[in-house]
């Protein structure tokens, strides 16, 4: 069974290139430009095995949608936190993140980082 991957960031170039990667991948993905759109989507949709969240977007940033995320959906999903920030490590705990991968990314390190996930 094919697992899903949820894509929230607010950048359209890195959200279309990782849902082709993705894809390629076997994964079938999910993708919102936004905390708000992302819970949106899902609640059309079955959860993911694995969320990639980027921190600072616009109308609901990758903190208040980890905060709901985890008040509707439990805490059983994980979340690598992927942000340009230099303090990565340091938001990825605040959230309780599984990970963390800081831009710009090489792409061997974020499916590394995937794969680890599934175990």
């Amino acid at each position: 069974m094919k697992k899903t991957i949820m894509v929230v960031e607010d950048e359209s170039d890195i959200r279309s290139s990782l849902k082709e990667i993705l894809e390629l991948e076997g994964y079938d993905v999910l993708t919102a430009e936004n905390g708000l759109e992302a819970l949106n989507v899902l609640k059309a949709s079955a959860k993911p095995n694995l969320i990639l969240l980027d921190m600072k977007m616009p109308v609901m940033n990758g903190w208040e949608f980890a905060d709901q995320f985890r008040k509707t959906y439990n805490n059983s999903t994980p979340i690598v936190v992927v942000t340009a920030a230099a303090d990565s490590e340091q938001r990825a705990k605040d959230i309780h993140a599984t990970g963390w991968v800081s831009k710009p990314f090489e792409l061997g390190v974020l499916l590394k980082k995937i794969k680890e996930c599934e175990n």
